[in-house]
């Protein structure tokens, strides 16, 4: 399927192109298609971590509660995981370009409208669009990418360049956020998506809106039921985390958030296409994958907020110096991914991941230390640690999940691990974000590391 439009048939008596000006003209418009589908992702990442400096300036200006706050950032990764695992299927019905587009077009419109929240309400409830705009995008700027780069190894490189670059986006987050913060207020930081949203809609435009012609069924009652059970335990834990875990409401959502799982399982058994198929889930490695992605994504964003919160409410630093504090974590998440998915070809995923989780134990043990006259380097320390950890994982595992997933299921297998992370980020924000003091959120870390690298090992033996 040609996915750049061909050139316009030349008119008579029109000078004949010089020869290899077509090549170079087809080049041209393929780079500038990759660098439109860099930006949209660049700007979903980005929005993940910007908002995070932002937080106290917001609940100041918003009279925000303790117990919404955490929402402000949830309620991007809750939607986002939630969808992530229809949205591909999305693409396949609609076209590609066309359901990108239309995600891209929206997320700029929606953020405009999260700069204009008049309250805390307002801004979650936009939030959440946002997350519904960023699942869509993600796996349709993936499909275009495939067609994009017909060639296997091109395709390849492509991904890669495209993972780590719009990865950035990831990295700059807390430090732009700080800066604009400081210029002119927590509204500020969604000005940013509108003219990148823009750029990207003009650069893939060319871009053919053909369909797949794949008609997969959605599965409604999974899709409604695993979004229902991760709001619930995400509400519930936050709840808890604030109010005391002996508050009626935090119970009644964890005990919705277990009925909503085990229904999950049941309606998953008996439907005619699963979002995700027993036949995947009963793959050893796969489900080490899922594990460890919701494990890494709940270290990173877990330490994001809760350190955030250190520099900014115990600490009394600036938005702009708190988002400075953070480069030396961002620095290394710019550069590491380009050399750790070649080590993940050489070793192997497995190693990788024992190896960064190892790693996270004890950037958990170095946290248990600080309190509030903790000198700043402890911290560093820490966050290049975790930084370091987090490059080692990631791409392993995407890697992995490529290898281990068979081929018929390949999409839904890496929507399945980005729907893992984004649910990972969420329950890092809710249960790190909550702690009481820096020692409680390393405990926490250092446990879900720990965790992981058990059920890492054990799976390992099993299979």
């Amino acid at each position: 399927m040609a996915l750049i439009d061909e050139a316009a048939p030349k008119t008579a008596g029109s000078t004949p192109p010089t020869p290899g000006k077509p090549q170079r003209s087809a080049a041209f418009r393929t780079r500038a298609a990759f660098a439109g589908i860099v930006a949209g992702n660049f700007m979903v990442l980005l929005d993940a971590t910007i908002l995070n400096v932002a937080l106290p300036d917001m609940k100041a200006h918003l009279h925000a509660s303790a117990a919404a706050l955490p929402w402000t950032v949830d309620a991007y990764t809750v939607v986002f995981a939630g969808l992530m695992l229809a949205s591909g299927a999305v693409a396949d019905r609609f076209g590609a370009r066309r359901v990108y587009q239309s995600a891209v077009a929206l997320f700029g419109l929606l953020s405009l409208l999260c700069a204009l929240a008049p309250n805390v309400g307002g801004l979650i409830a936009g939030r959440a669009l946002l997350g519904a705009a960023a699942a869509g995008m993600v796996p349709a700027s993936l499909s275009l990418l495939a067609g994009l780069y017909p060639d296997a190894k091109d395709r390849m490189k492509a991904v890669g360049a495209w993972a780590a670059l719009s990865g950035i986006g990831l990295a700059v987050g807390p430090v732009l956020g700080g800066a604009l913060v400081a210029a002119g207020g927590w509204r500020l930081v969604f000005v940013v998506n509108p003219p990148l949203a823009l750029v990207s809609w003009f650069l893939v435009r060319g871009l053919s809106s053909q369909a797949s012609g794949h008609r997969k069924k959605f599965d409604i009652p999974g899709l409604v039921l695993f979004t229902v059970a991760l709001c619930a335990l995400t509400y519930g834990l936050v709840d808890a985390g604030t109010e005391g875990w002996s508050t009626p409401s935090a119970l009644v959502a964890l005990a919705v958030a277990v009925l909503a799982a085990v229904a999950v399982a049941f309606v998953e058994r008996r439907a005619e296409t699963p979002v995700l198929p027993p036949e995947l889930l009963r793959l050893g490695r796969v489900r080490t994958n899922l594990v460890t992605a919701v494990a890494a994504n709940y270290i990173f964003y877990g330490l994001l907020y809760s350190v955030t919160l250190w520099f900014e409410e115990t600490r009394h630093m600036s938005a702009a110096m708190t988002g400075v504090a953070f480069l030396p974590m961002m620095v290394p998440l710019c550069f590491l991914p380009f050399f750790t998915s070649r080590l993940a070809h050489r070793f192997g995923a497995r190693p990788m991941v024992m190896v960064a989780m190892v790693v996270n134990v004890g950037v958990g043990a170095v946290l248990f230390t600080v309190g509030a006259h903790t000198s700043l380097a402890v911290v560093t320390v820490a966050q290049v640690l975790m930084a370091i950890a987090t490059t080692l994982t990631i791409p392993s595992i995407t890697a992995d999940m490529a290898v281990a997933t068979p081929r018929p299921l390949a999409a839904t297998g890496q929507g399945a691990l980005n729907a893992a992370r984004q649910t990972g980020s969420a329950l890092g924000v809710a249960i790190l974000g909550t702690m009481s003091g820096m020692h409680a959120a390393g405990i926490a870390m250092a446990a879900g590391a720990l965790l992981t690298l058990v059920l890492a090992g054990l799976t390992r033996r099993s299979a």
